[in-house]
């Protein structure tokens, strides 16, 4: 018996219940774009994103929507939240598998593991349950279970997996693409065949709607407000809503980050340092968008960090979503996702790290199945984490 998960399982349950009263709110644009995907209303199929720029959401979501399309409308909507929030306590299982699989031979302590999993995750599972009960969101739900998959073949060294669950993750929702670093924390001579199959596949899943209706393009300029409470604010943009720049500076300050990190051996900061990049440059600040910091800090605090306390975690859940409840001033909750967002990217980049003795002076290699099925022992990541 796991405690810790049984315990987590109980506050997810907990949350569900609190969130359940005023659940599934934009549940109706997976509907939506599920209807129009596969035809059953007019304007959809390939020209979906030309005619409905406002559906931000990837293909791969509106498929997994359709699983719920058969049942009635608010039971299909109730078993999607169900579905949702057990995605993310099946993720505190493979991130506390990938911290201990990584940490192998380190010395590491797994009741301590287990421990820092459960207090971590209590900060997680709030957040989570806002973006998969109270939202809905599905899109961002597979965004960053495909991801924590990621994390997992990458640990395991399935060059394969990692590069298609990436894909997964862009064809959910395009704003994963601040992910892709997790590619090159693989050794060099698997990159190339991981990279294929993500870009792969991410062609497959967007050039049908591309080609067929050029119009498509347009989809990306599409606009939401500039809130008064985003960090964006604080960089002296007053624009009433998103600047043309912005979603290209957010993806490509995601990416150059990931790729620091990878390159300072902190592969685990990837992902906190990409939603770093996001919602420091977003023009809206939903609740929801902290599930994707959460999930970073998760991370970076079960396999960059060898503490009993993972104090990141809670540091962003009261930073930013305690900012919300209790700071009345717009400007103040910007001022604090800012400084959140600075100082954290600047202690997962800066602060130094101690390497375990287990690893030091030696290439470990690591169990798992192959890209192709083998059987074969490889080596840890390139750019391994510094614990």
């Amino acid at each position: 018996m796991r405690w810790h998960i049984v315990l987590l399982t109980l506050w997810t349950a907990v949350w569900f219940v609190v969130a359940e009263r005023h659940a599934a709110v934009s549940w109706h644009y997976l509907r939506e774009g599920e209807q129009l995907l596969f035809g059953q209303r007019g304007g959809g199929g390939l020209a979906l994103y030309a005619n409905h720029p406002e559906l931000q959401i990837g293909p791969v979501s509106f498929l997994v929507a359709g699983l719920f399309a058969p049942f009635p409308a608010a039971m299909g909507e109730k078993l999607a939240d169900a579905f949702m929030s057990g995605l993310g306590l099946y993720m505190l299982v493979l991130i506390g598998r990938a911290a201990a699989d990584y940490n192998r031979g380190t010395g590491l302590n797994h009741k301590r593991l287990q421990q820092r999993v459960l207090i971590s995750g209590a900060a997680f599972i709030p957040m989570w349950v806002e973006v998969s009960v109270r939202f809905a969101h599905l899109d961002d739900v597979l965004t960053l279970f495909f991801t924590t998959l990621a994390v997992r073949a990458l640990v395991r060294g399935n060059a394969t997996a990692v590069g298609v669950f990436l894909a997964l993750a862009v064809d959910s929702k395009p704003w994963a693409v601040g992910f892709l670093p997790l590619l090159l924390a693989l050794p060099r001579q698997s990159r190339l065949r991981s990279a294929a199959w993500a870009f792969g596949l991410v062609a497959v899943a967007w050039l049908p709607f591309y080609l067929t209706h050029l119009n498509t393009l347009h989809a990306a300029r599409f606009t939401i407000p500039n809130q008064p409470a985003s960090a964006l604010r604080w960089f002296g943009v007053d624009d009433p809503a998103t600047p043309p720049w912005d979603r290209p500076a957010q993806m490509a300050l995601g990416v150059a980050l990931g790729s620091l990190a990878v390159r300072r051996n902190r592969w685990p900061a990837v992902v906190f340092l990409a939603v770093d990049a996001r919602i420091m440059l977003d023009p809206s600040v939903y609740t929801y968008y902290n599930a994707s910091v959460l999930l970073g800090t998760l991370l970076w605090d079960s396999i960059g960090q060898r503490r009993l306390v993972p104090w990141v975690s809670w540091i962003a859940l009261l930073s930013l979503y305690g900012s919300v409840l209790v700071v009345p001033s717009d400007s103040t909750r910007g001022l604090i996702r800012l400084a959140f967002c600075i100082g954290s990217a600047a202690y997962v980049l800066l602060w130094p790290q101690r390497t375990p003795r287990g690893r030091r002076g030696r290439r470990s290699r690591h169990p798992g199945a192959d890209g192709d099925g083998g059987n074969e022992m490889r080596e840890r990541p390139v750019g391994g984490a510094v614990l």
